[in-house]
């Protein structure tokens, strides 16, 4: 399995990290994609990384919620990483109206300039919408080219909003909400063709059943894949084949 999205630096991992990585590959997860935050997050992402090369893997931008008044400062921080190294795709970025909707612009703002950065170093974006997906799909449309791709991260939309995303040629990323009896998702899946769809957990957020409410972590993805496997009604092993293939799709990984 191949983790496409888990915070691992994050300080709610900072007693048992090691732990959390071993148990992670006894399960099968090949890889963890990470994505950043802002520069608060590149060194722990970084230093992790090199601990665990080709395991841990980071990836570079900007969050919505950390987009302020500064956001200028930020980017530029992003934008200057991202000429130093090679990073397997810019993100995590995208827009959020959950918490705040008073940097909504400036959001957009840096949106569009992630979308420019993804597109001069041919990287995948890492998509983040929040209570915004609707006027973030319309952003990709109007953004959209042959340069650009990526993966809606933790999407819990219709199955009108997953025709339109795997219509742009992103994939889906699929998590803990899966599992989650309300989210309506048992619905959606099954209108979702397995060739668009990735795998994550979004660790430390958002844990499946039965560890809702807790900590989650990367080891977790085996209870997503077999969620999607009984909605789908197919063999755990099918799932995984696919989403694993699709990862490496996704961040261009040569095989």
């Amino acid at each position: 399995m191949i983790e496409t999205h888990a915070h691992i630096y994050s300080e709610q991992f900072k007693d048992d990290i090691e732990q959390v990585l071993d148990v992670s590959r006894e399960v099968g997860v090949e890889k963890i994609y990470m994505p950043n935050i802002d520069h608060t997050s590149i060194d722990g992402m970084l230093a992790l990384e090199e601990r665990h090369p080709g395991f841990c893997i980071a990836t570079m931008g900007l969050h919505p919620c950390s987009v302020k008044g500064d956001f200028q400062k930020e980017l530029y921080i992003i934008e200057e990483w991202l000429g130093k190294r090679e990073f397997a795709a810019i993100g995590e970025m995208g827009t959020d109206l959950y918490w705040d909707k008073s940097f909504l612009d400036q959001q957009v703002e840096a949106f569009k300039i992630q979308v420019a950065l993804a597109k001069h170093y041919k990287k995948p974006i890492i998509i983040h919408c929040r209570e915004s997906i609707d006027m973030t799909i319309k952003l990709v449309e109007h953004l959209k080219d042959d340069n650009l791709t990526g993966v809606f991260h933790c999407f819990n939309g219709t199955a009108e909003q997953a025709e339109r995303i795997t219509k742009l040629g992103f994939y889906i990323g699929l998590g803990g909400v899966v599992t989650f009896k309300n989210s309506g998702m048992d619905q959606v899946i099954p209108t979702i063709d397995l060739k668009h769809i990735v795998l994550e957990t979004d660790s430390p957020y958002l844990a499946p059943v039965p560890y809702r409410g807790k900590r989650n972590q990367p080891s977790y993805l085996s209870l997503i894949a077999q969620k999607i496997a009984d909605i789908k009604e197919l063999p755990i092993e099918a799932i995984i084949a696919m989403t694993t293939e699709n990862a490496n799709s996704l961040f261009q990984v040569k095989q």
